[in-house]
């Protein structure tokens, strides 16, 4: 889509402040404060973007009230399997700006005295310790943090299953541990079969080997740490047992995306593509439930694929399917609450963006094939987006083209770009975030905010006594010298107080970055890419 001119939006309390930017150039924009004003500038031919796309507020009701439905029908017991992640989906806050990375847990709370959770991990990922990728822990010690979370909200966790368990001295310890927190654990098989001889798998021999997870409440949300836990295996087993005992239950679905409602081509759903492109997930049409009720909605290619197996399942366990289609099984309602489609559009495509870097890094380290990239490159076709687009990514290259070192930039909340460069004292990363906390704080460029007495002890340490070569401070290193500087000196304690401003920034490395470096854009919020280039 050609962009002929596009004004950066920001609210005042007289209005607009607005400046005019190159064609085919795009900027994420604030708040819209007065409708009138952004009809004059929409008529002048000015484009803007908001950064509200998601009414959370109204999501919160609307999905409890939803999943209330859904429980009823199936006569008050029902087995939710919680696809993505509960607690902290940072990718949905960014594709959908207002959206909280808790919503789905707030959610949750809404029917806090109906719901309890249970929490699945495939003994292989125990055995294994498998990392989950965005934070850098494996899924075991995942477990016990969601643990954690979900009761300090308040939330009832009655047990952990341990699906396609074998012995090994790994899951003995993590079931001990788990018993200790007073957690009760459970024990699922691997089924030969699985899931297509649905006569063995619905038998004693199949779901009937699985222990019998005890529950009590109306509300049985199943999750996990990640992908290939068992979820679903978990839903169905415990459909058996319950029908087994005369017991009346039913199973549904939550998954964020790809939203049902939204076109598959929708940039929404190709950020969904693009964030699962090495898990070679696929959006598609549903074709039961064009077939049942003449209607297009959108799934992935897992679920259309699994659902005449569920059918029979269902069949074999129940004596009929409750559903007609993978869409029916849903529950989401994230995308009735979307509230300006082109600030979703917007923040989708750069998603995508920031997602194909990520590729380009991975492919730099080994950790992907190529094929990611190739998918990514397509989808960034499909959505009509260039890498050039990321507003970040000029500004970095630039500064350290004229500095011949490597080089930063960041986009602050009110669209202005600043850059960091490499020095004697500090690398390009650090460099940067003390600009970009001067700026927000009003504090002059040329003034130091970190006095020599506290950077040459730093810089001697590493050098002298740890066996560094480079005496540059890394990001963790220059905020713990800015916080005992704040100690003595009041500009610094000025700009250690605009961290939380940083949250939601995008920045550009035109290196790649040390795991410290990366893991310190990420606890500040920072959206980070890197050019897929060694120091």
């Amino acid at each position: 889509m050609k962009i002929e001119a596009i004004a950066f939006v920001c609210p005042k309390r007289n209005g607009f402040s607005f400046r005019k930017i190159s064609t085919n150039t795009l900027l994420r924009f604030a708040w819209k404060s007065d409708i009138m004003e952004a009809l004059k500038l929409k008529e002048r031919g000015v484009r803007f973007m908001v950064q509200r796309a998601f009414d959370n507020d109204r999501y919160l009701q609307m999905q409890s009230s939803h999943i209330r439905e859904r429980i009823a029908q199936f006569g008050g017991k029902l087995y939710l399997e919680f696809g993505g992640k509960l607690y902290d989906d940072n990718h949905a806050s960014r594709v959908l700006p207002g959206f909280q990375p808790d919503s789905k847990l707030r959610m949750l709370l809404q029917l806090k005295d109906q719901v309890e959770m249970v929490i699945a991990i495939n003994t292989a990922d125990i055995e294994k310790n498998k990392i989950r990728g965005d934070l850098g822990i494996t899924y075991d010690l995942d477990v016990i943090r969601l643990i954690n979370i979900f009761r300090n909200f308040g939330l009832y966790v009655s047990s952990v299953v341990l699906t396609r368990y074998h012995d090994n001295m790994a899951a003995k310890a993590f079931q001990a541990r788990l018993e200790g927190m007073g957690v009760k654990v459970y024990h699922h098989y691997a089924i030969e079969g699985y899931p297509s001889n649905t006569a063995f798998v619905v038998s004693d021999g199949g779901f009937g080997k699985n222990d019998y997870i005890e529950t009590t409440r109306e509300l049985v949300v199943v999750t996990a740490p990640g992908p290939g836990s068992g979820k679903l295996a978990t839903c169905l087993s415990q459909l058996y047992h319950e029908h087994e005992r005369g017991i009346t239950a039913g199973y549904a679905k939550f998954e964020t995306f790809p939203i049902w409602n939204l076109p598959l081509n929708h940039p929404v759903n190709l950020a969904y593509e693009a964030a699962t492109a090495d898990l070679n997930d696929v959006n598609m049409i549903d074709p039961f439930h064009l077939e049942a009720y003449g209607k297009t909605t959108v799934n992935y290619n897992r679920d259309v694929e699994a659902f005449p197996v569920l059918v029979a399942i269902f069949e074999k366990i129940l004596g009929h399917c409750p559903y007609k289609s993978p869409t029916d099984m849903g529950v989401n309602m994230v995308g009735n609450c979307i509230v300006d489609d082109e600030a979703a559009c917007f923040a989708s495509r750069q998603e995508i963006i920031r997602r194909y870097y990520t590729a380009l890094d991975d492919q730099k380290k080994g950790k992907v094939a190529d094929e990611v990239v190739f998918k990514l490159e397509l989808l960034m076709k499909k959505a009509g987006v260039r890498p050039e687009e990321r507003l970040v990514v000029a500004p970095a290259l630039c500064r350290a083209a004229q500095t011949g070192a490597p080089a930063a930039a960041i986009e602050l909340p009110d669209g202005k770009i600043l850059t960091g460069k490499t020095s004697d004292l500090l690398g390009a990363s650090s460099a940067l975030l003390l600009n970009a906390l001067k700026e927000l704080a009003g504090i002059p460029k040329d003034l130091h905010l970190i006095a020599p007495a506290v950077l040459d002890p730093i810089q001697h340490l590493k050098v002298g006594h740890l066996g560094n070569r480079n005496p540059r401070l890394h990001t963790d290193e220059t905020l713990i010298a800015l916080s005992i500087s704040a100690a003595t000196n009041p500009t610094a304690e000025l700009a250690m107080e605009q961290l939380d401003k940083l949250r939601g920034c995008e920045v550009h490395s035109t290196v790649l970055l040390s795991g410290v470096d990366v893991n310190m854009f990420r606890r500040l919020g920072i959206n980070l890419t890197c050019e897929p280039k060694y120091e």
